[in-house]
């Protein structure tokens, strides 16, 4: 198929292979950084030479991934959103959104330090741990909850980002805030003997000083007066909706986390080698999950801006090519579970039953990628499109097949039926949203176009 070259105006380059790559390329390659930074909090507490410093930062880190997980709806929003206003040349609502995003995560970042002690004494039921061990955690989490709005209001300045395709300026600030981090670790912890509370210190300055620099990095919009139109920034119809994407992408993301959740507590009822074996194989998920946000979010920022354009034929050529690289990238992650897969079991845990039943189960990750490329795809491009009451519907229905088909497969075929329910979701996800489709592409037209 030939390039389309639409009529000048933002966003209006070519859709190309290259563009696309240099959309999905620096995404990734910020991924990878992020279990480093995990591995330097371990390794630096583990020079201390005791337990539980060790479980404590895991700890208390799990406990703020889960608490912030919950406002990733502000990085998908604002990136569709955000992509559709820079696609219709809209410059000043592209600032006004990132002014928006902002509010709202300096609200939510306020709320989260203020409602700091309900929600770790709820974080310690759910996680008991020793007495030391929850001591030192707790010392961890009340100095990073003071970085809530930071974080939260990063997931903002990401999606914003995203939308306008400056992908390389989310890898300087993922790169520049692991280097932060990993140098204060080693100078707080291994130098001035501070322990914990080093550990999280140096991640709370890591945070602030990513939020700096993303906002120096997005300084051409404060350049326009537009981000400070205070009735274009609370215009009525505006807010209401970003509120209603936001929130249909939050429901839709806790329904996609209680399957996984769910997956984890039935698995458990299947005694601790399985669950453990489990636990090893859902890192290969988190490989896939990686290595396809970068396409993903090629999806959302090409097919948001041809929404913006009303150009439907621009936005099927975004979503082809976007997961033509999703295809790449696929094959690619199912061979490599295939002949490397083994040795990563290996690797990640060292009990021989462990290993073994891993093993047994591997196929399912082999077979993983392939199954759950047109969720993700399709996800990253509804979200472009800001069809998010289709996501949260198409959700809810995979919701009940992954259900319905764990409480038969499960008690007749055990882990294996266990495994099968969860890529079933991803297929039916796939196929509802992919059934969805043709309307979105019918929503790209020109208005009273037939």
């Amino acid at each position: 198929m030939a390039d389309i070259v639409p009529a000048a105006g933002p966003g209006a380059a070519a859709i190309t292979h290259a563009r696309v790559l240099k959309i999905a390329i620096p995404i990734v390659l910020a991924n990878i950084t992020v279990p480093i930074l995990g591995a330097v909090d371990t390794a630096v507490v583990g020079q201390m030479g005791l337990a539980a410093p060790i479980g404590a930062v895991g700890l208390g880190a799990v406990i703020l991934s889960a608490l912030y997980w919950v406002f990733g709806f502000l990085r998908m929003g604002t990136t569709g959103l955000t992509s559709q206003a820079h696609g219709a040349g809209r410059r000043g609502e592209v600032a006004a959104l990132l002014t928006r995003a902002l509010m709202v995560a300096g609200i939510a970042g306020v709320a989260v330090i203020a409602l700091q002690v309900p929600l770790f004494h709820a974080a310690f039921l759910l996680a008991p741990a020793s007495p030391e061990v929850e001591a030192l955690a707790h010392d961890y989490l009340s100095i990073r909850i003071w970085s809530a709005p930071a974080i939260i209001a990063l997931y903002g300045v990401t999606g914003w980002l995203i939308a306008l395709e400056r992908t390389r300026a989310v890898l300087i600030i993922q790169v520049a805030m692991n280097g932060i981090n990993i140098g204060l670790d080693l100078w707080f912890v291994l130098g001035l003997g501070w322990g914990v509370k080093g550990v999280a210190l140096a991640t709370f300055l890591a945070e602030w000083g990513g939020l700096a620099l993303a906002l120096w990095l997005c300084r051409d919009a404060f350049a326009v007066s537009a981000w400070r139109d205070w009735p274009r920034v609370f215009d009525g119809p505006a807010l209401r909706r970003m509120a209603q994407v936001n929130t249909d992408i939050l429901l839709r993301s806790l329904m996609l986390q209680g399957i996984f959740v769910s997956f984890l507590f039935l698995g458990a009822g299947l005694g601790d080698v399985t669950l453990a074996a489990n636990q090893v194989l859902m890192q290969f998920l988190h490989i896939t999950a990686y290595a396809l946000d970068g396409f993903a979010f090629a999806a959302e920022a090409l097919v948001g801006q041809a929404m913006g354009r009303h150009d439907p034929a621009r936005l099927r050529r975004a979503a082809l090519i976007s997961s033509q690289w999703g295809v790449v990238a696929v094959i690619g992650l199912s061979l490599s579970f295939a002949l490397l897969g083994p040795a990563i079991i290996d690797l990640m845990a060292r009990n021989a039953a462990v290993q073994d039943t891993a093993r047994l189960y591997l196929p399912w990750m082999v077979a993983a990628p392939l199954f759950g490329l047109a969720s993700y795809m399709l996800d990253g491009i509804f979200i472009g499109a800001t069809r998010t009451r289709d996501m949260r519907n198409m959700m809810a229905l995979s919701l009940a097949v992954y259900v319905l088909a764990a409480s038969l497969l499960l008690p007749a075929h055990g882990n294996h039926g266990l495994w099968a329910a969860l890529l079933i979701s991803f297929l039916a996800r796939a196929l509802s949203l992919g059934l969805r489709y043709p309307a979105l592409e019918r929503a790209a037209h020109p208005p009273g176009s037939s």
